[in-house]
């Protein structure tokens, strides 16, 4: 056999296993293969040359080998190559790599030849308008983190915690689990990592993060729940015989460290694949991408509803955020907007970083999060290029932010001539007036069941949810007087209220919402009386007026005042000082506007001694949940711990009577009409 014949031979085979790993999502390999193909083919074989040049572009475009792409799709087109796509393909490639008048000339011939193509159309605008976002660039600023990157890939970066103080990124980076060089792109498998910041506020490296996400395949993009709890990520499975279809898997937070993953069956489409979780911030709607039937082209984004079975139906999320193109990557800022990568829309090469903001068919009313739209899919979005310096040519997505505010971090492939992708830090200078506040139970724990209530005197009127902590946070607007009710069921509400100055600078109120339960004696804090007597302290007062206000935001509430004393003192006596005590907390309220129908004073003396809770089991180690604090009990105890007891037993506490109480005024109302 001549040597051409056995080069022919080589080349034969070479492009029959590069068609293999290309079926089943390999590029990388793929690529070493056509690679072969083309260098053992004859250049006076026109037609096999440019079938191989154009393969070989085709799986470097693939896994971002931008340069050798477009060298490549120049040899497929010099050869007379036979598809028009490979001229489309050139000019995708010269527009990830800045060259925008090439870019401008190439679709401008395409065009001649495919005139109604859309992704086309849209390339010739991004090589148009691309130069002039470059000349002027906007407000953001962009830094590259250092101590978050390695040699390799480095992407998909999440915020956790309301402090921004830790980080999950995944990466290919060479201390992530196996040694398994990855065919789709020639490294290694990616693992999940974690960074956190040290005391002084800056990034330690990155370390794999502790529990069972991580495998020997690749776990790639997350995203957690709005409560923090659940993480949902991307886990790509490596088999030698069948396509690499990526799967979104969930997993459980415990402590500080995560369970065993479960897989997330969201389809019965078994031949597609799902990615790139995002959760809406009302925690009810997983977004995620998908090549399944049925989409606008390529990768879409889809969204299915978050059910306590499972998963609601899956449907597109369409127009206009979705293109013929691939649209990755989505993530939500907490107010709503939804952040997109897209190589479909005009931009600035590669995939660009978009805002969709949601917009709903009824607008009497905010547009996320309000009593109408909680737990809805917005209508329609309005979708806006984040431009440059945000964007370039390179390949910019995985957006997460510190809270409201326009700063975070991203991933870009910009400056790194191999395709890796590295974190970036992004910050928009703005004013965001914010209120985060705290939903718990008085002298307990988070309320996550709780719901708040913001009316604004501009016409706002939003019900918000709150996350597992029991926390919110919301962006609020200047001159604008606002209250927010906090509410649970078998809980009094709590009313706080707000008036937002202009300023210069951001900044986040705080409220707390602690919601005294229906069912048990609540304490009510730092109620001071003058020694041996029933006459208040002046130091009494700001937390008898919060009573007040909290009897007038319940206005059919009946409730019982509670004084009790300590086990020192004659019986007799302690039980009349309390009784005194306790009317003198009543006089307070009735004078102060609370009707005295509503009030009942007893002095209980030391016939109640106080039972331990589980929050002051916490506060005092000497102190278990059920204790009770008697007389036996404390005197077996060291002198200072035997105080702290009895500080504990003197005490005024509130108790609910009755919930359907209606004022006179208003039954007289009723009875008339």
């Amino acid at each position: 056999m001549s040597a051409i014949a056995v080069s022919c031979s080589n080349a034969n085979v070479a492009q029959k296993k590069g068609e293999q790993s290309m079926a089943i999502g390999e590029y990388y390999t793929a690529s070493l293969e056509f690679k072969k193909a083309y260098s053992n083919t004859p250049s006076k074989d026109k037609q096999k040359r440019a079938e191989r040049a154009f393969l070989l572009a085709d799986s470097y475009r693939r896994y971002g080998m931008t340069q050798k792409a477009m060298a490549a799709y120049k040899n497929a087109i010099r050869y007379n190559h036979a598809d028009t796509i490979s001229l489309y393909q050139l000019g995708q490639m010269q527009l990830r790599s800045g060259q925008y008048k090439a870019a401008e000339q190439t679709f401008k011939e395409y065009l001649t030849l495919v005139p109604d193509n859309e992704m086309a159309q849209a390339g010739l605008k991004s090589a148009e308008i691309a130069p002039t976002w470059k000349e002027s660039p906007n407000l953001y600023s962009v830094k590259k983190e250092t101590i978050l990157n390695s040699r390799r890939t480095d992407y998909s970066p999440m915020i956790i915690g309301d402090d921004a103080a830790q980080l999950v990124l995944s990466t290919t980076r060479d201390d992530t689990e196996g040694d398994e060089i990855n065919g789709v792109n020639g490294v290694k498998y990616g693992d999940l990592f974690i960074a956190k910041k040290n005391e002084h506020g800056k990034w330690e490296k990155p370390e794999l993060i502790e529990g069972d996400v991580n495998t020997e395949y690749d776990e790639g993009a997350s995203c957690l729940s709005p409560d923090g709890k659940l993480m949902y990520f991307t886990r790509c499975s490596s088999d030698p015989d069948y396509p690499r279809y990526a799967e979104i898997w969930r997993v459980i937070r415990n402590d500080a460290s995560w369970g065993a993953a479960t897989k997330c069956d969201i389809s019965k489409d078994t031949l597609s694949s799902f990615a790139h979780p995002a959760i809406s911030p009302d925690g009810q709607w997983l977004y995620f991408v998908s090549d399944m039937p049925g989409g606008e082209g390529g990768l879409d984004i889809w969204r299915t509803r978050i059910t306590n079975d499972g998963f609601g139906g899956v449907e597109n999320v369409g127009r206009p955020i979705n293109t013929p193109g691939d649209e990755m990557f989505p993530t939500f800022k907490p107010t709503g907007e939804l952040y997109f990568s897209s190589d479909g829309h005009p931009g600035m090469g590669g995939l660009d970083i978009f805002k969709a903001t949601p917009t709903y068919e009824d607008t009497d009313g905010p547009e996320y999060g309000d009593n109408t739209n909680t737990g809805r899919a917005p209508d329609n979005w309005i979708v806006e290029n984040q431009g440059y310096p945000l964007n370039t040519n390179g390949d910019e997505f995985g957006m997460t932010f510190e809270g409201v505010h326009n700063r975070g971090y991203f991933c870009s492939s910009r400056g790194d001539g191999k395709g890796y992708e590295h974190i970036f830090s992004f910050e928009l200078p703005e004013v965001v007036q914010s209120v985060t506040g705290w939903v718990y139970e008085k002298d307990g724990y988070e309320l996550p069941e709780a719901l708040v209530y913001m009316v604004g005197n501009d016409g706002t009127n939003e019900k918000l949810s709150v996350r597992g902590d029991g926390s919110f946070t919301q962006v609020i607007k200047p001159n604008v007087d606002y209250i927010f009710l906090g509410t649970c069921k078998g809980y009094l509400n709590v009313t706080n209220e707000l008036r937002i100055e202009p300023s210069e600078e951001s900044e986040e109120h705080v409220l707390q919402f602690p919601l005294p339960r229906i069912d048990v004696p609540v304490l009510i804090d730092n109620i001071f009386y003058e020694f041996d007597r029933a006459e208040l302290t002046p130091e009494s007062e700001e937390s008898l007026d919060m009573l007040t206000d909290m009897l007038t935001d319940n206005a059919n509430v009946t409730i019982e005042i509670g004084a009790h004393c300590d086990y020192r003192g004659v019986d007799i006596y302690n039980l009349d000082l309390s009784q005194r005590r306790a009317q003198s907390v009543v006089n307070y309220l009735i004078k102060h506007g609370i009707n005295k129908d509503r009030l009942t004073a007893v002095g209980y003396g030391e016939t109640m001694p106080k039972k331990v809770t589980r929050r002051m089991a916490e506060k005092y180690d000497f102190l278990s949940e059920g204790d009770e604090l008697t007389e036996e009990f404390i005197t077996n105890l060291p002198e200072e711990q035997q105080e702290v007891c009895n500080s504990l037993n003197r005490r005024t506490e509130f108790k609910v009577l009755r919930t359907t109480y209606v004022p006179v005024v208003d039954a007289a109302a009723t009875k008339s009409e």
